[in-house]
């Protein structure tokens, strides 16, 4: 018999992950979606996107215990038959870069409907990401004017951050480096603690749990994205740096400096720039919301600024080798935004498939070994999708490492050589032996020039 019902709101990354690592290990959950596709997928143990062993553990609790989840399309059902309901609806960019908190305000509606009619107490867990102020503000006050209670007294409000990589989602659930709990109030987040102690058990002896304030706990996110959208950013800086002169290589660089005990290497690799659904959204969030209360972060757009300049880079280093690229094939060599997932939001193929169609560049060819068929939602006819590598490869002029996949690193020169009309070779993600490549092929690495 489960000790604990939960109920959460909304079924993307976050939230599906959760709910499958959570029911995975006893504990009743009802996810809840308004897709009545996407609830039927999850109902018969389907992923209704891929993310690294999702569909595994969503095949074991529907062999196992299918009764442990469940989803809904009924939000204030899920809410009335649980203790616990967790919000992780996303939160958009608005066109003028700030959050929106429409999917937020909406779900806080349906509980507070819910708790309108539940006189047991209950505890609403933000777990999306959200500007300070969020929780108690919106989500709070919402909850309130529409049940008639009072939070602290007939309903608890916490806000935990999320800090999940896509690609790694399942473990990063699993096994967290950290949990922050926010709380209006002690009760509050002494709920959530006793859960999260049950949940993962002896994994808090290497796992610490930080209490804070509500507005804390939001800000936590931002800072944890912000930081490492900065470090990206700064090794491209660097990267670029180390292109000027002959004999750098960054990637030697960056070592050494992450190496550094105050530092560490992680998110310190050079590369075509960052992207997904976090980083560019939470960075123009809390960029635009600071600027709202009458600070500028001048920072923050040199982040975004550096990341978007690298699209332009990569194609200008494959104009470098190749010259003029419109009227040749250009291949494109992973869509996705990283590896292990099909996830296209942000990608930074999308801003060099842009770069190129702006130099006239109209026979590009791409190639992900997951993120195909999102990829020709997210950019339509804009190029063509190859169902391999060697296709994708075929009469090529130009190639483009794009996303680290794999099957990519496994790739040689003569590989290149082989198939393409002509191999040249840019390296956006520094996955090559540099001396190897530059002596069999036309080629070229962020980060590095010829040795002289």
């Amino acid at each position: 018999m489960y000790k604990y019902s939960i109920s959460i709101l909304g079924t993307g990354f976050i939230g599906l992950c959760s709910a499958a690592c959570f029911s995975n290990k006893d504990v009743k959950v009802l996810a809840s979606t308004h897709n009545e596709n996407k609830a039927k997928m999850i109902n018969d143990g389907k992923a209704p996107f891929f993310e690294a062993n999702l569909q595994e553990i969503m095949e074991e609790v529907k062999k196992n215990n299918p009764e442990l989840l469940q989803c809904l399309t009924d939000p204030v059902k899920a809410v009335l038959e649980t203790d616990i309901s967790m919000i992780t609806q996303g939160t958009p960019m608005r066109n003028d870069k700030s959050i929106d908190l429409s999917f937020i305000e909406s779900t806080a509606r349906e509980i507070g409907e819910a708790l309108k009619i539940k006189d047991k107490y209950h505890l609403v867990v933000v777990r999306s990401t959200v500007v300070p102020g969020t929780t108690r503000n919106l989500v709070g006050k919402i909850i309130t004017e529409v049940s008639g209670k009072e939070p602290g007294k007939d309903f608890g409000l916490s806000m935990q951050p999320e800090f999940l990589a896509e690609g790694r989602s399942i473990e990063d659930t699993l096994h967290p480096d950290r949990i922050v709990i926010g709380g209006i109030d002690n009760k509050s987040g002494d709920m959530l603690q006793e859960f999260y102690e049950y949940f993962y058990g002896d994994h808090l002896q290497i796992c610490p749990i930080l209490r804070m304030n509500l507005e804390s706990a939001e800000l936590v996110k931002y800072g944890n994205n912000c930081l490492l959208s900065t470090k990206i950013s700064y090794a491209n800086e660097f990267a670029n740096f180390a292109e000027l002169v002959p004999n750098i290589d960054i990637a030697q660089v960056m070592k050494g400096v992450g190496l550094d005990y105050r530092l560490n290497s992680r998110f310190l690799n050079a590369g075509v720039g960052f992207g997904g659904s976090c980083f560019h959204k939470d960075v123009n969030a809390i960029k635009a919301w600071s600027k709202s209360k009458g600070y500028t972060s001048r920072l923050l757009e040199a982040v975004l600024d550096i990341n978007d300049d690298q699209a332009i880079h990569i194609v200008d280093m494959a104009e470098e080798l190749a010259g003029k690229l419109a009227g040749k094939k250009i291949t494109l060599l992973g869509l996705a935004f990283k590896p292990g997932t099909d996830d296209m939001r942000e990608a930074a193929s999308i801003r060099v498939v842009n770069e190129l169609l702006k130099r006239n560049v109209t026979d590009i060819v791409g190639y992900d070994p997951k993120a195909n068929e999102t990829a020709e939602v997210e950019m339509g006819k804009k190029i063509k999708y190859a169902k391999s590598i060697t296709e994708a490869l075929k009469d090529s002029e130009c190639a483009l490492i794009i996303t680290e996949w794999d099957e990519f690193k496994e790739l040689k020169p003569e590989d290149f050589i082989k198939h393409m009309k002509t191999a040249n070779l840019v390296d956006g993600r520094r996955i090559y032996d540099y001396g190897k490549f530059i002596e069999k092929l036309s080629f070229r690495a962020i980060g590095r020039t010829a040795l002289k």
